[in-house]
C-alpha cells in the first residue's frame, strides 16, 4: 500500500467559526488570525494506490466556479487537480475510485468539472465516486443551516453519468479500505482507515480537521451538532489511545499527520510530523 498526502491549496475561514466557543485569546496561540479574523486551512488530500485500485480521498474546492466564489473562500495555491496530481506523477486518468467523505462544497468540489461550453463532467474519467448514503440524502435535502456548503453543481452530475455509488453501512468499501460514519460535523460523513505495517491510518476529514481540534472543547461551529463530534470525540479517542494509528488532518495548514494521547487534561496530539516521514519509521 502507497500513501500520499495531496496538497490541492489553500483557503481562509472565519477563526471564531472555526474553533467554536473557544475564545480568541486561545485559539489565536495556536493559529494567527489576519486583520479580518480569518485563518488559514489546508486543502490536503490523500492518494491511496492499492492492488488494482488508485484512490483519492476528497477533492478540495476545485475550479469551476467564478472568481468572486473564491475570493469569498479567500482561496490561494494552486487547486485545478490535472496540475495538482501531475506534480505527482499522476493524471486524472489514472484515479481509480473517489471518496468523498462529504458533499461541502471544500471536499467535492473538485469532483465534477466544467468544460468551456458550460458541460459538467466527472474530473475523474475512469473513477467510481463513493458517497454514504445519508451524507447524499442529506445533501439533496440540507437544512437551512447547511444549504450553502451543497451545491448541486459538485455532485448531480455524478449521479447523472452513472459513476456514483453510495455506501450503506460502515466497514470495507474497497480491498483493505475501511470507512466510518459521523453525524456530529454533517449527516454520515466518512472517515476512511487503512491498516498498513501494523498501523491504522485514519483520514478523519472535518470530524477532526486539524490537530487542534483533537483537544475536546475545539469543535467547529459548522458541526450541526457540537453534542454529537463530542460524543464520536470520545469514542474515537478511546480506540486511538489503545491503537498504533496515524491520524492525516485535511485542514490543518501546519501539521500534517499526528499521533493521539491522554493526559490528565484530555486528549492531544503527542507529536505532529510529514506522513511520509512516518511512513519511513515503519
Amino acid at each position: 500500500m502507497k500513501l500520499l498526502t495531496i496538497d490541492a491549496g489553500y483557503f481562509k475561514a472565519d477563526g471564531g467559526s472555526f474553533f467554536g466557543v473557544v475564545p480568541k485569546v486561545l485559539w489565536s496561540k495556536l493559529m494567527e488570525a489576519d486583520e479580518n479574523n480569518m485563518v488559514p486551512n489546508a486543502f490536503r488530500l490523500l492518494l491511496i494506490e492499492h492492488k488494482d485500485h488508485k484512490i483519492l480521498v476528497d477533492t478540495g474546492l476545485g475550479d469551476k466556479q467564478d472568481e468572486k466564489f473564491f475570493r469569498n473562500y479567500g482561496v490561494y495555491g494552486e487547486r485545478n487537480l490535472e496540475k495538482v496530481l501531475g506534480r505527482y506523477g499522476y493524471s486524472l486518468g489514472d484515479i481509480t475510485d473517489v471518496i468523498l467523505t462529504h458533499l461541502h462544497a471544500d471536499h467535492s468540489g473538485g469532483a465534477v468539472s466544467r468544460s468551456g461550453d458550460g458541460i459538467l463532467y466527472p474530473t475523474f474519467p475512469n473513477a467510481t465516486y463513493w458517497v454514504s448514503r445519508d451524507q447524499w440524502e442529506h445533501a439533496l435535502n440540507p437544512n437551512f443551516r447547511e444549504k450553502a456548503a451543497f451545491l448541486p453543481e459538485n455532485f448531480l452530475p455524478l449521479q447523472e453519468a452513472g459513476v456514483l455509488r453510495l455506501v450503506e453501512k460502515p466497514g470495507e468499501i474497497l480491498p483493505d479500505i475501511f470507512v466510518e460514519f459521523h453525524y456530529g460535523h454533517t449527516r454520515g460523513l466518512m472517515e476512511v482507515r487503512m491498516f498498513h505495517k501494523g498501523v491504522w491510518f485514519v483520514y478523519p476529514s472535518d470530524f477532526i480537521p486539524t490537530a487542534y481540534h483533537v483537544y475536546e472543547p475545539y469543535v467547529m461551529s459548522y458541526d450541526i451538532c457540537a453534542e454529537k463530534t463530542l460524543q464520536e470525540k470520545e469514542t474515537f479517542f478511546e480506540w486511538a489511545v489503545h491503537t498504533p494509528h496515524c491520524i492525516i488532518f485535511n485542514h490543518d495548514p501546519y501539521n500534517e499527520a499526528g499521533i493521539i494521547f491522554k493526559d490528565k487534561k484530555g486528549h492531544k496530539v503527542k507529536e505532529t510530523f510529514r506522513l511520509q516521514e512516518f511512513l519511513n519509521r515503519l
